[in-house]
């Protein structure tokens, strides 16, 4: 495969870029909304924006990205949403990784390219679920791919929040085809699973990786519609939720779940390592981890 794939990149990637910009937008008017609850009296959280760099093995330029926290708003303990587009040459155990889930041309040729958006949310309010999305789209000399889901962390469950969630994943997916929705949550299920623990670090929602029908737009269709199904499956619930009471007792809850969040991202997940095994922003990669947690 030659990269006859140049304009599909760059929508990818301005994709992703809007889509962040959707979310902060939104993510800034909950700060501002007077209806906050507890911490009403509070400021509003802004998000601190920098870029993000890529060390290419050998130096030189290899990309780079936007990281864009908030810490310490009314609504949100901590929140990032990071967009990232790099390139370069894989080294050799990122290779091997990608070889053994059958990438063709690793030892001919290990150039890549990858961009996507990236997105973790940590709430004040023990009542607000955690959440996680990103998508993303994967290039190399010999395939291409998309991957991304999304996923709902509550400490504190309500039954009908969860099936809220879902079901703005599956509205979103069944135009795509309505086997997406039960194989991408079926897929979620077994990669947010945390062995050790003999449990789901959440309630699920979706998740799929290596996605390519041989054909690119309706890929990249399906990929968006993940993105557009963020907001509508989240927003509703934080606004419900934000302005109840909680106590000590409740916080100490979230701060126990939030130890499984930590320990899932830093043994388990695949973003993680890979962003740190090819010299991606240290800070941005573990922009996931929660402000404060605590283990029993």
């Amino acid at each position: 495969m030659t990269d006859d794939f140049g304009g599909q990149k760059r929508r990818a990637a301005e994709w992703f870029q809007t889509l962040r910009d959707q979310i902060v937008t939104a993510f800034e008017g909950l700060e501002d909304s007077h209806d906050t609850g507890p911490l009403s009296d509070a400021t509003p959280g802004r998000f601190d924006v920098s870029k993000t760099s890529r060390a290419a093995e050998g130096g030189g330029d290899a990309g780079g990205g936007l990281m864009s926290v908030m810490r310490g708003g009314r609504v949100f303990e901590k929140v990032g949403v990071n967009v990232s587009e790099v390139y370069g040459q894989l080294g050799e155990a990122a290779q091997r990784a990608m070889a053994a889930r059958g990438v063709p041309g690793m030892e001919a040729d290990p150039s890549f390219w990858a961009s996507g958006i990236s997105l973790v949310a940590h709430m004040q309010n023990p009542h607000c679920p955690a959440v996680h999305m990103n998508t993303r789209m994967f290039w190399t000399p010999h395939a291409w791919w998309f991957g991304g889901g999304s996923d709902l962390n509550p400490c504190i469950e309500y039954p009908e929040d969860t099936a809220h969630f879902h079901t703005q994943q599956q509205v979103h997916l069944d135009p795509h085809s309505t086997d997406h929705y039960p194989r991408f949550k079926a897929w979620a299920d077994e990669y947010f699973y945390i062995p050790h623990r003999h449990r789901a670090r959440g309630v699920g929602g979706i998740f799929m990786d290596d996605q390519n029908s041989g054909d690119w737009e309706a890929d990249f269709a399906l990929t968006q519609d993940i993105g557009r199904a963020f907001l509508p499956a989240f927003l509703p619930l934080i606004k419900a939720r934000r302005v109840q009471d909680w106590t000590d007792a409740d916080k100490d809850v979230q701060l126990v779940h939030r130890g499984l969040y930590a320990e899932y991202n830093l043994v388990y997940d695949r973003g993680t390592k890979f962003g740190l095994a090819t010299g991606h922003d240290a800070n941005a990669v573990l922009m996931s981890l929660p402000p404060m947690a605590k283990w029993v």
